[in-house]
């Protein structure tokens, strides 16, 4: 071989050695970016493109339902749960498509473990519905029905196409009581009112998956990611407490529902129980009152007539009507009761020292109006004591005038009158428009208002500042949970009381007491006493607007013991369903016939001969 020729070889062979290299350099590129997509689509959306892998093989995806947490009573009683129920499912693709042997498993798993599954039943489903992946052959049964069933499954695993699906159904074992209170869901998991939905996000979890698919081998794989049920929450409510109240004024309002007039034996009717000493909420009850199981069933208050003659919108108004806290969600003149904020604004500010008198002759003229007292004719001659006990109007518009608009309007914003107290419930309302300021407080409002009339309240905030009078003049926020319990019942959080402010010293609370303990014995508020029980307390006459309708709101506030308070109690009577509405007893009947039986279930006992 030439020179040249050698030559030639050499020079040709150094050109293919660089076109192999290139080569080989663009396919170990190309190589490293389809490693590098394939990295990137698993790492962004490796799901989505399993899911889209699976489906050429006869993908499958169900959601795998989280139980939501249950509600308890402080002594862990059940007051709403979630109970099993099960769906059963046919995946009609995999069932025709998989052998005629696992058809038949399937067919006969149905007809022997369901008692009403029939085989032309199951039969119409495969043929009429072939290629459906998700097929419910029958909803919401409970685990008895579905056990035998379950069972068979779980021991034949070749059995493919055929699940039962676990989801939950919202029970409450109470029926209708505390229901403003605890609430309700729709919608699946949707906490509506109540503590369903001021705790709807603790109390739900989080959904799991099932993905399943048939392999090369036409066997049925899956895999599952298991659901996070919810926490549940610990409530301050007692549900003894609780029945005792919700039975007492479903028979007060039984015992006026047609006395004098027809209707119920109130407009409304509710009552807030506390311990004074935390701000727990012990019991919180409304009337009328509505099945937690059956929130949209208005059979109770309306004729079936009535019912369909009301298109969906005017449903929703009454049910909304019903589905309303009272004690949180309605605004009132609170009357009477507030009487104990004017004098405590007088003693803390040392504008009253609490042994002045006043003459009451019926009333007080302000531009030429007479506001009168309760009693037009006069007390006579009224120390601070004996007006509280009295509940002389007179007497107390000549303290508010000592006391005047600037301290008045002070103190009542330091009992937090007029704001919300916040308290762990959806709903409350806002009074903060509906009391007076310095640039609108004219005398004649100054004069009302140390009566309790002429701005508006919130039982919960009358109860809030009730507690601080008593308690040596700590205003707790009010709450109704206590702790946070995860799914296998271990605290993950303890809602501590919360003191938001002092409103009072305990100098002051020491006369206030003393007034409100008078009231009970002898004044106003005797017929709330509870034999054997010392007790304070005042009671409340508000007559609402428009005044020339001459209807009233009546309450009590009271507790026990009078030296060591315990409980407190606010009852609430919208319009007594009486001619004469404007009486007090109404209230303190109630109260006293609540606390009779509410005080010994307490284990709180006697202190009092009598």
């Amino acid at each position: 071989m030439t020179r040249e020729a050698k030559a030639a070889i050499i020079k040709l062979t150094g050109k293919m050695k660089k076109k192999l290299t290139v080569t080989y350099f663009i396919i170990i590129s190309l190589l490293v970016g389809l490693f590098g997509r394939i990295i990137y689509i698993n790492q962004t959306d490796g799901a989505n493109f399993s899911k889209k892998v699976l489906s050429q093989q006869s993908y499958s995806d169900t959601t795998l339902a989280f139980k939501r947490g249950s509600i308890f009573d402080r002594n862990g009683n059940i007051l709403a749960t979630s109970e099993e129920i099960y769906n059963v499912v046919v995946d009609c693709y995999v069932v025709n498509h998989k052998d005629e042997l696992n058809k038949s498993k399937v067919i006969a798993a149905l007809t022997g473990n369901l008692s009403d599954v029939t085989e032309a039943e199951v039969n119409t489903m495969l043929t009429e519905t072939p290629d459906k992946r998700y097929g419910v052959l029958r909803k919401e049964l409970n685990y008895d029905n579905i056990k035998s069933l379950e069972s068979l499954l779980d021991k034949d695993t070749t059995i493919s196409g055929l699940w039962l699906e676990k989801s939950y159904k919202r029970v409450y074992p109470n029926g209708t009581l505390a229901s403003s209170l605890i609430g309700f869901t729709q919608g699946g998991n949707t906490g509506t009112v109540g503590l369903e939905g001021e705790y709807n996000e603790t109390l739900n979890g989080s959904n799991g998956r099932m993905f399943g698919y048939l392999n090369s081998d036409n066997n049925f794989q899956k895999d599952v990611i298991n659901p996070e049920d919810g926490k549940s929450i610990v409530s301050t409510i007692d549900v003894n407490l609780q029945r005792i109240v919700d039975t007492k004024i479903e028979e007060f309002n039984k015992k006026y529902a047609n006395v004098a007039r027809e209707g119920a034996g109130s407009k409304a009717t509710a009552v807030i129980v506390m311990n004074p000493n935390n701000g727990e909420i012990l019991a919180m009850a409304d009337y009328p009152n509505f099945d937690l199981n059956k929130p949209r069933d208005l059979s109770a208050f309306f004729t079936e007539e009535q019912i369909n003659a009301m298109n969906e919108e005017q449903q929703l108004e009454e049910l909304n009507k019903l589905w309303n806290n009272y004690c949180i969600s309605n605004t009132f003149e609170p009357g009477s009761t507030t009487k104990l904020f004017t004098v405590a604004a007088g003693l803390e500010t040392g504008k009253l020292t609490g042994n002045e008198t006043f003459v009451c002759d019926g009333g007080e003229e302000y531009g030429g109006k007479t506001i009168h007292c309760v009693n037009r004719s006069g007390h006579g001659t009224e120390t601070v004591e004996k007006a509280i006990s009295d509940s002389c109007n007179d007497a107390l518009m000549q303290m508010a005038a000592i006391i005047g608009t600037e301290n008045f309007l002070k103190y009542q914003s330091v009992f937090n009158l007029g704001l919300r107290t916040t308290i762990d419930l959806p709903g409350e309302a806002s009074t903060a428009d509906l009391v007076f300021n310095k640039d609108n407080m004219k005398p004649i409002n100054l004069a009302t208002s140390s009566f309790g009339q002429g701005y508006n309240a919130t039982m919960i905030q009358v109860a809030a500042a009730y507690c601080s009078l008593i308690n040596g003049g700590y205003y707790y926020r009010p709450h109704c949970v206590n702790r946070i319990v995860n799914p296998a019942g271990e605290t993950v959080s303890t809602i501590q009381p919360t003191v938001l402010k002092q409103t009072i010293s305990q100098s002051t609370q020491k006369k206030l007491m003393q007034y409100m303990k008078t009231t009970v014995d002898s004044g106003t508020a005797k017929t709330a006493k509870v034999a054997g029980y010392s007790m304070g307390g005042k009671t409340g006459t508000a007559q609402k607007l428009p005044r020339e309708d001459e209807t009233y709101i009546v309450s009590f506030a009271g507790y026990a013991p009078a030296e060591n308070p315990q409980v407190l109690i606010y009852v609430v009577i919208d319009e007594p369903n009486n001619e004469k509405q404007d009486q007090a007893v109404f209230a303190t009947e109630l109260a006293k016939s609540i606390m009779e039986e509410l005080l010994p279930a307490m284990h709180i006992y006697p202190d009092e001969q009598g």
